[in-house]
């Protein structure tokens, strides 16, 4: 099996020794995203505004990759708290269009660097 590193600089890099993304049998394995500035490194403290950098990073990596939102066949999505999961379900609904990818969602202890939200994905290249 051979596989590629996906690799975008509109995305953070990654913060420790991993990949954003690795192509291998017309799949695509997306690293979790949290909501990072790729141009700053920075990253707000409010969960809307993690949410939607998220999203957009997820979506700088899959663009790198030749696919969009309509090629995520799932993902999973790692909240700190969720007495967020409302908020970001209603972003997510407004970045995935129908059919929805397979989800699931998860409350954790901790994120890395304290984040809110991270998102991560298994999309299909055609």
């Amino acid at each position: 099996m051979s596989k590629e590193v996906i690799e975008s600089d509109l995305a953070p890099a990654a913060i420790g020794p991993y990949s954003q993304a690795i192509a291998a049998n017309n799949l695509l394995f997306v690293s979790g995203q949290l909501g990072i500035e790729a141009s700053t490194g920075e990253m707000p403290d409010c969960v809307i505004e993690q949410t939607k950098l998220a999203l957009k990073n997820l979506d700088a990596i899959l663009k790198k990759a030749g696919c969009g939102p309509e090629n995520v066949l799932k993902t999973t999505v790692l909240l700190d708290d969720m007495a967020n999961f409302g908020i970001v379900n209603e972003l997510y609904g407004q970045y995935f269009v129908s059919p929805y990818p397979a989800r699931a969602c998860f409350a954790v202890k901790q994120l890395p660097k304290n984040a809110k939200v991270e998102i991560e994905c298994i999309a299909i290249l055609e």
